[in-house]
């Protein structure tokens, strides 16, 4: 449909939702409204809905309730709302109540073991145990199986039948069955066994099929607990996102309102702590060393390192000053700012990218489950059987206990218990084998999504590298062709701490060691990540320690000191040319080509050494690029990042094509053209700046060393960091849905094969039970066969 400029759109909550038909119910339901659009979310119980101003509000909620549905306005109808710095019960998905399933399933399962057991070995059938089945049997398939019952109900009020409906009548159907045989037949006396005639008996009021009853409710309620732990993952994403921001912060009041900015003015007045949801654009506010800033702003006073690696997904801190923009969940370090805030709540950048989140989500909720689809033919079908069986059987004469034995066995036998269990038995296993190999997978659906991928993408920074800054190449003033730091470690111990001028001309094979204890020494007060890895690089070189007096720190640009009588310092090569500290043609020239970050290093009066500092790309790399395509995958790189050094990790890893410079929204629209284009997308990432751009692809891979955004945005979380771990994700999720659709395929051929026996009466309810076992136990086994996956 076409798109109104004057659309609205609004987020109902929505109860009562159980599987993917009533997904597609309430959307067609809601669709009957002239000028609306509707896209509902069965994993958060939610639908965004569009529609024009001639739809009231009112309209779409009892629109939703005629399709039986239980639906209101959330407190916060759109994610941006919530804001940063939203109180924790507004954020959607913050809230985990108890699940009630658990507490039927426990229940259900203590009763129902007896009872299975008593009715499936006759040396254990005691006297009288067919009344002790009855009391076992009935809390658990009326109270048990409640909310299969109360689906069924609401469903055929409205005209449908679902798996809820067969499992509702199956088991409703047996134990009325049996209370007949009971009360009426033969079974309620004392001293009977179940015998072991496979067709219909002659007298079949002898027989009851407590345990088919309570058995079908307790393994479906199984298989609904499994479920249900996948769906709560689902808003996690949001609260991972918004639990990024401070709940407070400190405001300057009295004298800090009004100032210009100017250096030190901005500082004056009286600091207050204040929730961050009472912030408003224009007020200032503190921020220390260690804190998370509350809102995107301006810089008017200090200078600080930025680490915004949450959100940009890139390792280097960024060196912020006066006029300097910084963004809301960024942490500072090394210095106290003033910020003047310019947009806050659902205007910052973090509240945009948690609603590209939400509404990625919503997009990719419409895949529906195989067994679903199956089941809206299945269903219908088997209970017209069960009918058409019963009444032949009377029109051939046969007595009504025969009727009904026929019938009730055709309706157990196509109770869908292996069906219930197929999906759930194959995802547990699975789930446990991959969190034997660090893979978490979060539910059916994204096992469904690893089948057509064609194309990966892979984010830079904490995926491919490490996101650790190391120390990769010393080019010395006459040497601008000096290789990486581990080739120029000096041979033998460390000069002698004697000398007396340790920044005398030294060998050529030692003065990479001099350039690093240079910068060491000015180095090693600081956190800052460049300066540990200048450190780490010295102290693994064996560099001399050297003391430093008169030393100055200049915050973003440098360090400076006195080393030995000698003017020395280290920092940026601006920094370094405004203390006079000129810089040879060779360095300059290598300065131009280098594609990392710089470190000048000067002493005896101009630059003599510049250190290049970068990101390691992960051992093993190349080898899961590899393998990825021999599962048939084009992988390519999308990076925050610039592109020389994107492109310098592409060729180390053989990616022949890559995306740099990649915002969020950028990643977010590279997914969705290529999909646009066909293709079946799969995103990898490890930071907030990935978490969109994990839930609008086909398959979304976090990393272990990520964030949680990223992780409960994504279909497959790796626990490891390790490239490796990418292909055995996709090669287990692969193993997992071969395994499901084999267990979906022989519980309908069993069905299909069983169901004309029973209406045949060669198979008594109580054989047509135990078959049903029997498939319920192959499904079992055939899913145990990922353990060694």
């Amino acid at each position: 449909m076409s798109l109104q400029h004057d659309e609205r759109t609004i987020d109902l909550d929505i109860e009562g939702m159980t599987c993917a038909s009533c997904v597609a119910r309430v959307e067609r339901r809601l669709e009957r409204l002239d000028g609306v659009h509707a896209e509902v979310n069965l994993a958060t119980e939610r639908a965004r809905v569009r529609f024009t101003p001639s739809v009231g509000v009112d309209e779409l909620l009892d629109a939703v309730r005629a399709a039986g549905y239980a639906a209101r306005v959330p407190e916060t109808t759109t994610p941006p709302s919530t804001g940063v710095g939203a109180s924790p019960d507004s954020i959607p998905g913050r809230a985990v109540p108890r699940d009630p399933l658990i507490v039927r399933l426990v229940v259900s399962a203590l009763l129902t073991v007896p009872i299975v057991l008593i009715a499936m070995a006759p040396p254990l059938q005691f006297t009288g145990w067919q009344w002790a089945s009855l009391v076992l049997a009935t809390p658990v398939v009326a109270w048990g199986g409640w909310p299969f019952h109360r689906a069924a109900a609401v469903n055929l009020r409205h005209g449908a039948l679902t798996m809820d409906s067969l499992v509702s009548l199956g088991t409703l159907t047996a134990y009325a069955w049996s209370c007949w045989a009971l009360w009426f037949g033969g079974a309620g006396m004392l001293g009977m066994t179940h015998g072991w005639t496979f067709g219909v008996r002659g007298e079949p009021g002898g027989d009851v099929y407590l345990e088919v009853a309570a058995g079908v409710v307790t393994i479906l309620l199984l298989g609904r607990v499994i479920e249900a732990r996948s769906k709560r993952r689902a808003g996690a994403s949001m609260r991972t996102l918004l639990d990024l921001a401070p709940r407070e912060v400190t405001v300057l009041v009295d004298g800090g309102e009004g100032l210009d900015g100017a250096a030190g003015g901005a500082a004056v007045g009286r600091e207050e702590r204040v929730p961050s949801a009472s912030l408003r654009a224009g007020a200032r506010f503190v921020v220390r060393p260690g804190e998370r800033i509350a809102a995107d702003g301006i810089v008017v006073h200090g200078a600080a390192s930025v680490d915004e690696s949450m959100l940009t997904g890139e390792p280097a801190p960024v060196e912020v000053a006066p006029g300097s923009a910084v963004t809301a969940a960024a942490i500072v370090h090394g210095g106290r700012l003033v910020v003047r805030a310019t947009r806050v709540g659902p205007d910052t950048r973090l509240a945009q990218i948690a609603a590209l989140v939400e509404d990625a989500q919503l997009g990719k909720s419409r895949a529906q489950r195989l067994a679903d689809r199956i089941s809206a033919v299945f269903v219908p079908v088997v209970i017209a059987i069960a009918v058409v069986t019963a009444a032949t059987w009377l029109l051939a004469g046969s007595p009504v206990e025969q009727a009904m034995a026929a019938a009730v066995a055709v309706l157990v036998i196509a109770c869908p218990c292996a069906l219930g269990l197929a999906t759930p038995m194959a995802l547990l296993v699975g789930t446990g084998r991959g969190a034997d190999r660090g893979i978490l997978i979060t539910g059916p659906e994204a096992l469904d999504r690893t089948a057509g991928i064609d194309t990966i993408l892979l984010d830079k920074t904490g995926t491919i590298t490490t996101g650790r800054m190391r120390l990769t190449r010393i080019t010395l003033a006459d040497d601008p062709d000096s290789a990486a730091p581990d080739s120029a470690a000096p041979d033998g111990a460390a000069p002698d701490a004697g000398v007396a001028d340790p920044l005398a001309p030294a060998p050529a094979r030692d003065r990479d060691a001099e350039a690093l204890a240079v910068a060491a020494a000015l180095e090693r007060g600081s956190e800052h990540p460049i300066a540990r890895a200048v450190v780490e690089a010295a102290d693994a070189a064996n560099a001399p320690h050297l003391q430093v007096r008169e030393f100055r720190a200049r915050t973003g640009l440098g360090v400076s000191g006195v080393i030995a009588g000698d003017a020395a310092a280290a920092g940026r090569p601006a920094f370094l040319a405004e203390l006079g500290f000129p810089m040879p043609d060779s360095l300059a020239r290598r300065a131009e080509d280098s594609d990392a970050t710089l470190v000048a290093v000067a002493w005896r009066g101009e630059v003599r050494a510049l250190l290049e500092v970068g990101d390691e790309v992960r051992e093993g790399a190349a080898a899961a690029v590899a393998r990825l395509r021999r599962l048939g995958l084009h992988p390519a790189i999308a990076s925050g990042d610039a592109r020389r050094p994107a492109e310098r990790v592409a060729l180390a890893v053989g990616v022949d094509e890559v995306h740099a410079g990649s915002s969020p929204e950028d990643k977010l629209a590279l997914v969705r053209r290529l999909q646009s284009d066909g293709q079946r997308v799969a995103m990898v990432g490890d930071g907030v700046n990935d978490a969109a751009a994990l839930a609008a692809a086909d398959l979304g891979i976090a990393m272990g060393g990520g964030t949680d955004a990223a992780a409960s945005a994504s279909d497959l979380a790796l626990l490891r960091d390790e490239p490796a771990a990418i292909p055995d994700a996709i090669e287990l999720a692969r193993a997992t849905l071969r395994t499901i659709r084999g267990n979906l395929f022989w519980a309908f051929a069993y069905n299909v094969a069983a169901i004309p026996l029973a209406a045949a009466g060669m198979l008594n309810p109580m054989i047509a039970g135990a078959a049903m076992a029997c498939s319920s136990v192959f499904v079992v086994l055939n899913s145990l066969r990922l353990r060694s996956a």
